[in-house]
C-alpha cells in the first residue's frame, strides 16, 4: 500500500469514527477529510477545564479568526467582551443561572449583538440612522455575533481548546449589559467558555438528528420527520445511558417541553421588553 493510500485510508477510517460518533448510526463515507473537517465533525461541549493557562496572543488569535467570519455589507455589527476576572465570571455565572463552568473558565467571552457602533457613528457624522430600530438591523446583528463566535469556537478547537456556548447570557440581559459596561444599542447575545479540557472529565461528542431531518432538497419535505425523530429518541436513549446520565423525556417531549410556555423560557419570554430597555426601540 502506499503512503498516499494507507493516510487515506486513516483519514477515512477517522472519519466514519467521528460520523458514528455524531449519528450513532451508520453515516456516509466521505470522499476528502482534512484537519478543518475533523476539527468540526470532533466538536464537544466542553464544561471541565484544566487549571493552565491559555497561550499569550490566544485571544488575538481567536477574535482575528471571528472577525475572518463573513459579515452582512461588512457592517461588523458585533463586539465581544473577553472576562478572566474571577469576581466578574462569578456575577456573570449568577446571572446565567450559575453555571460553575463559566467561573472555571481561564476565559470567557460574551459576544454582543452591537449596533452602538453605528449609531455612535451616525451621531458624529450627523447621519440619519433610523433604520437601527428596525428588526432586521438587530437580526443582522445576532446573525453576525454568532458567524463569528462560531468561527472563533472552531479556531480554539483546532487549538486543543474546549468550549462551550452559554445561552443563559439573555436570562438577565439588562443586568448582564450593567455587568459589562454596554451601551444602548448592545445586546449580549450568548457567552462562551473557554479553556484546556480535563481529561479527567472528558466531554463526548453529542449525537445530532439523522439528516433526513434538516436536509431538504429543492423544497421543505417533512415527509421523514417521524422516523426522523423517532431514530433519534432512540439514539438519545442509548447515548444518556452510556454516559450515565438522567433521561426523563425522549429528546421531542424534552425539546417541546422547554418551549411549553414562559415559564419554561428561564426569564427569556421577556426578551423584546429587555431589548427596547437596551434602547432596541425594535418595530
Amino acid at each position: 500500500m502506499s503512503q498516499d493510500s494507507s493516510t487515506h485510508a486513516k483519514t477515512s477510517g477517522a472519519a466514519q469514527d467521528l460520523l458514528h460518533a455524531r449519528y450513532q448510526q451508520a453515516a456516509f463515507i466521505p470522499d476528502e477529510l482534512n484537519a478543518t473537517i475533523e476539527t468540526l465533525f470532533n466538536h464537544r461541549s466542553v464544561r471541565a477545564y484544566t487549571d493552565e493557562a491559555l497561550k499569550p496572543g490566544t485571544l488575538q488569535l481567536l477574535v482575528a479568526a471571528a472577525q475572518s467570519a463573513s459579515t452582512s455589507s461588512n457592517l461588523q455589527t458585533w463586539s465581544v467582551v473577553a472576562v478572566q476576572d474571577p469576581a466578574r465570571k462569578d456575577r456573570l455565572a449568577q446571572l446565567a443561572g450559575n453555571q460553575e463552568h463559566i467561573r472555571r473558565c481561564p476565559l470567557y467571552l460574551v459576544w454582543v449583538a452591537d449596533l452602538a457602533r453605528l449609531k455612535t457613528l451616525g451621531v458624529k457624522r450627523g447621519v440619519a440612522h433610523d433604520g437601527l430600530t428596525y428588526m432586521e438591523a438587530f437580526l443582522v446583528a445576532a446573525i453576525d455575533s454568532a458567524l463569528a463566535a462560531q468561527n472563533a469556537a472552531v479556531a480554539a478547537e483546532s487549538m486543543g481548546l474546549g468550549v462551550v456556548y452559554i445561552g443563559g447570557m439573555r436570562n438577565q440581559p439588562e443586568e448582564v449589559a450593567k455587568e459589562l459596561g454596554l451601551p444602548d444599542y448592545a445586546f449580549a447575545t450568548f457567552g462562551m467558555c473557554i479553556g484546556y479540557p480535563d481529561p479527567a472529565k472528558p466531554a463526548s461528542i453529542k449525537p445530532r438528528l439523522p439528516q433526513s431531518a434538516v436536509l431538504h432538497k429543492e423544497t421543505y419535505d417533512a415527509s421523514a420527520l417521524d422516523d426522523a425523530t423517532q431514530s433519534y429518541n432512540a439514539t438519545m436513549a442509548e447515548f444518556y445511558k452510556a454516559q450515565g446520565m438522567k433521561n426523563d423525556a425522549a429528546w421531542d417531549m424534552h425539546s417541546l417541553n422547554r418551549l411549553r410556555g414562559p415559564q419554561a423560557l428561564t426569564g427569556r419570554h421577556r426578551l423584546v421588553e429587555a431589548l427596547n430597555n437596551l434602547g432596541f426601540e425594535l418595530r
